[in-house]
């Protein structure tokens, strides 16, 4: 089994910044995606921002230029950097890692940025 571990949410006021922190432990199949992903009341669950093993990266439009994703492999962890952050970036954001083997989700964690 693979676990994922979300931590680094909370509320912060427009303009701010957070990270977010999601470690994989169990048994990790190489190689492999991780990526974030976000869901608002009433929306669906929409991609945020992905990366390979190999650190090829993918956005949404409305993150481009404010966010960014990275990976430790050493660490089995991947982060999100979001910086210039607005009201409409205020949803629970999900982990996730897949492979050829599997794919799993966090629990998820609350973003919530004030006007």
């Amino acid at each position: 089994q693979v676990r994922l571990v979300e931590s680094g949410g909370g509320l912060v006021q427009a303009g701010g910044s957070l990270r977010l922190s999601c470690a994989a432990s169990g048994s990790i199949s190489s190689p492999n995606t991780m990526g974030w992903y976000r869901q608002a009341p009433g929306n669906l669950r929409d991609l945020v921002a992905t990366i390979t093993s190999s650190a090829m990266t993918n956005y949404a439009d409305s993150v481009k230029g404010r966010f960014t994703i990275s990976r430790d492999n050493a660490k089995n962890t991947v982060y999100l950097q979001m910086n210039f952050l607005k009201p409409e970036d205020t949803a629970v954001y999900y982990c996730n890692t897949r492979s050829y083997q599997y794919s799993v989700w966090g629990q998820g964690t609350q973003v919530t940025v004030s006007s």
